[in-house]
């Protein structure tokens, strides 16, 4: 599949540098790379398994990092988890024309923007989780995330922000972990319908793996991401007209 790719060395040389963008911010990156595989010309039916495979090693590597900060809050990942997992597998287990998946994700990326230049405002405390409210709004970023083949941390990162259910940090943290599980689940899914993941697509993971490390590494020490988020809405920003428009 991939010697079929015009410009392969150019994508190589990119991927890390998304990989870096996304793990700084706590984000297994599936949005980026799907991106740079409608900008290349890949297949559908190769971009939502190759995607899902590089965010749960990217995922799970920021998660990680974040971790070992003392970020990670259980009780609020584990809210939100309880109706992703279920949803995410089902959602991987369903097909989409498309022209229809196009569109959806030129949505989510366009959500991704909005996210990454999401200003942050004054501190303020934190504020109680209803478990009614994480459990909804997990299965419905789940059933998305297995749906198209992201791991959900771009709408839920800023909705914990939003809400003040977390800091900017302690967001990262679950949202890497709530991605590696959804990545997983919506990984399951596609199996069990004989979708198989290529050979060549192992590649690409160990080219991003050394992007997610570097960037879970110094993101999760406090480095200032504000650049970073504008270089990475631009790319995605190019990705999303192509989607709309081509």
């Amino acid at each position: 599949m991939l010697a079929n790719v015009d410009n392969l060395w150019l994508f190589y040389l990119v991927l890390p540098v998304v990989a870096f963008l996304y793990a700084a911010v706590g984000h297994g990156g599936a949005s980026g790379y799907l991106a740079l595989m409608v900008l290349f010309g890949f297949s559908p039916e190769y971009m939502k398994p190759t995607a899902l495979l590089l965010n749960l090693f990217v995922a799970g590597i920021a998660f990680v990092h974040y971790f070992r900060q003392g970020h990670f809050q259980g009780k609020l990942f584990l809210v939100f988890a309880i109706g992703s997992i279920p949803m995410a597998y089902l959602g991987g287990t369903c097909e989409i024309d498309v022209g229809l998946y196009k569109k959806i994700l030129g949505v989510l990326l366009i959500i991704a923007i909005a996210r990454m230049l999401i200003k942050p405002s004054a501190e303020k405390a934190n504020k109680e989780l209803a478990w009614y409210q994480g459990i909804i709004l997990g299965a419905l970023i789940g059933f998305f995330s297995g749906l198209i083949g992201i791991g959900g941390g771009i709408i839920l990162t800023p909705v914990i922000l939003l809400m003040h259910w977390g800091n900017m940090k302690q967001a990262a943290a679950v949202s890497a972990l709530f991605i590696w599980v959804n990545s997983g689940a919506g990984m399951l899914g596609l199996l069990s319908k004989g979708i198989s993941i290529e050979r060549d697509a192992f590649i690409c993971v160990g080219i991003a793996v050394l992007g997610g490390f570097l960037g879970s590494y110094y993101g999760s020490q406090k480095l200032n991401n504000k650049t970073l988020s504008y270089l990475l809405a631009f790319v995605l920003v190019l990705a999303s007209t192509k989607l709309f428009f081509v």
